[in-house]
């Protein structure tokens, strides 16, 4: 299943929600005889005013730096240019150096000391504000490493084409041809291929977690990983707790689910299924199901045009109320020689500047991708825009996400196979069990995945310099149950861009997922539905859009995320749903 990569070139340090445990430069001074006075009334009243204007000031010229940074993190995106990856890095490094200022946080920290005094938008806003100042108290040079470094191994990223045959080709041919390949040798060579930008990036990688953990240190924290944890509201124990429930709950359905996709998988191949390997699965890191012996779900989309993949997905959207022509029309959605090959969405200018880049194909993943994509466009086309300028965001990067997901999983549900896809009736009735095992699957695969980028991660930044080649398979064997190739040693682990682009965010897909499943719950027990959540019918169904629309899109950044999935849902954050859906 394909997932968003938010489009940002500020990559380093990024800022998010406020953090529920203090790093060094948070916590309160102890009392004694240097310990701050409170202000005074008229005091009080002064640095209440003094806070507005600040707030002011900042919300201008946060967004005046922002935005330039979004349109040119989009040109460099487009185009893959050097001098439009430059320019993307100057306006990124603009946007850094501006939140390092140390007088200005000096002045933030201080205003905060009476947070409770503020109206309540100005002190979310303040606190936002302050985060976003914390995490840049850095030297300018080091900022300046941290964004070019970052910068120039995205630009090798995108402009990357692995070679085959002697010649060269895109992920979008690669992937095609692993789907198509019957020959075992040759879905090697193939899934080698899709390997081999890591090779390119690996000692470039290192050399940026290395900086970054030297930028979280001085910052106060252990390291970057549990910096950026705790910068998103995480406490890195309870966060830790949670993936060890996920893995205990899903790890006796996975080993079945996955000994059933390897007998498949073994009769497709003609080989014992002790000897499937990583390349025998369609997707190079096992993070999305294969077709299943019983349906394939590219079939609904095999006879179709990439762009009628574009027309379902308005045609949905507008049947549920969030309408996304406009989105569309702002959009770059199809593959081109230098332009990023990934998925992202994009909001310019958080005022209704709502773009996303894809590289649609007619397939059942750029289905999903389109729909999802498409999910994280409506959350901010909706967001309230009278909020401050950093208020128009999502509650959290997981709610962005299980909205997402919520949205991409219905290019595998059956009523809406039928109501958009145009799928035959018949053919989806007799096959709706097996699409419903096959999302099963992706689910129970992705949970698995999410594990190991996890605990992957965390391990690079505690120690960047220890064998990742080794700790990579050791990790995809203990979770994914996936066979090392023999004698290999190879940067497998670096040929993900999320280590880059997205780094230390793949939890909160995970964190997306269960979401979902409890939005999915909630929007059910609306409708009156009966049975497995994953046939809910969407089709036409005005309702859940206003539902989203007012209860979810709405409400911004304005409520810290746990506030806010409690006033959606009714209920804190729980994985419950999920596991139902996956038993």
């Amino acid at each position: 299943m394909k997932k968003i990569v938010v489009a940002s070139l500020v990559v380093g340090l990024a800022v998010l929600l406020g953090a529920t445990t203090p790093s060094i430069a948070e916590q309160p001074a102890t009392g004694g005889a240097n310990a701050a006075k409170a202000p005074t009334e008229k005091e009080t009243e002064q640095m209440i005013a003094e806070a507005k204007t600040l707030l002011a000031d900042y919300q201008a010229k946060l967004a005046e730096l922002d935005i330039r940074a979004n349109l040119a993190g989009w040109v460099a995106a487009n185009s893959g240019k050097k001098e439009d990856f430059d320019a993307a890095a100057k306006a990124s490094l603009a946007l850094r150096l501006y939140h390092s200022n140390p007088d200005t946080y000096r002045r933030i920290k201080r205003l905060m000391t009476i947070k409770d005094r503020l109206d309540p938008v100005d002190a979310r806003a303040m606190r936002l504000a302050e985060l976003a100042f914390e995490s840049n108290q850095l030297p300018p040079e080091m900022l300046e490493k941290m964004v070019n470094l970052s910068t120039e191994i995205e630009q090798i990223f995108n402009t990357y084409r692995a070679e085959i045959d002697g010649r060269r080709v895109t992920n979008n041919d690669l992937l095609d041809m692993l789907r198509k390949e019957t020959d075992s040798a040759r879905r090697e060579k193939i899934w080698m291929a899709l390997k081999q930008v890591g090779g390119q990036v690996a000692a470039k990688l290192r050399e940026l977690a290395k900086v970054r953990n030297e930028a979280a240190r001085r910052l106060g924290y252990a390291n970057y990983w549990d910096m950026e944890i705790r910068l998103q509201e995480h406490d890195p124990e309870q966060l830790l707790a949670i993936f060890a429930e996920l893995d205990r709950l899903t790890a006796e359905p996975f080993a079945k689910m996955k000994r059933d996709v390897d007998g498949e998988l073994a009769r497709r191949f003609k080989v014992e299924p002790e000897a499937i390997m990583p390349w025998h699965y369609d997707n190079p890191y096992f993070q999305a199901a294969p077709p299943s012996d019983r349906v394939n779900l590219d079939e609904f989309y095999e006879n179709k045009k990439k762009e009628d993949v574009v027309a379902l997905a308005e045609k949905f959207y507008a049947g549920i109320g969030l309408p996304i022509d406009e989105i569309v029309a702002r959009s770059d959605l199809y593959e081109r020689e230098g332009k990023d090959q990934h998925a992202f969405c994009t909001d310019i200018d958080r005022a209704g500047d709502v773009r996303t880049l894809c590289n649609i194909k007619p397939t059942a993943e750029w289905m999903d991708t389109m729909l999802h994509e498409s999910g994280h466009a409506v959350y901010s086309m909706h967001i309230d825009r009278s909020l401050p300028f950093n208020l128009r965001d999502a509650a959290h990067t997981l709610t962005t996400e299980g909205v997402a997901m919520l949205f991409g999983a219905l290019g595998k549900n059956p009523t809406w196979l039928v109501g958009y896809a145009g799928a035959d009736p018949a053919r989806v009735k007799d096959l709706a069990e097996a699409i419903r095992q096959q999302r099963r699957r992706e689910q129970l695969i992705f949970a698995r995945w999410t594990l190991v980028m996890l605990h992957f991660e965390k391990a690079l930044y505690e120690n960047p310099d220890q064998d990742l080649n080794k700790l990579w398979w050791d990790d995809v064997q203990r979770y994914q149950l996936v066979q090392r190739p023999a004698s290999r040693d190879e940067p497998d682990w670096a040929a993900k861009p999320h280590f880059t682009i997205a780094p230390v965010y793949y939890h909160n897909y995970m964190l997306g997922e269960l979401f979902a499943a409890q939005l999915r719950h909630v929007l059910a027990q609306q409708a009156g539905h009966q049975g497995p959540a994953a046939t809910l019918d969407f089709n036409g169904r005005k309702p859940f859009g206003e539902f989203l629309k007012t209860k979810v899109f709405r409400p911004g950044s304005l409520l810290p995320w746990p506030e806010f999935v409690r006033s959606v849902t009714g209920e804190s954050l729980t994985s419950r749903y999920f596991a139902e859906e996956v038993r």
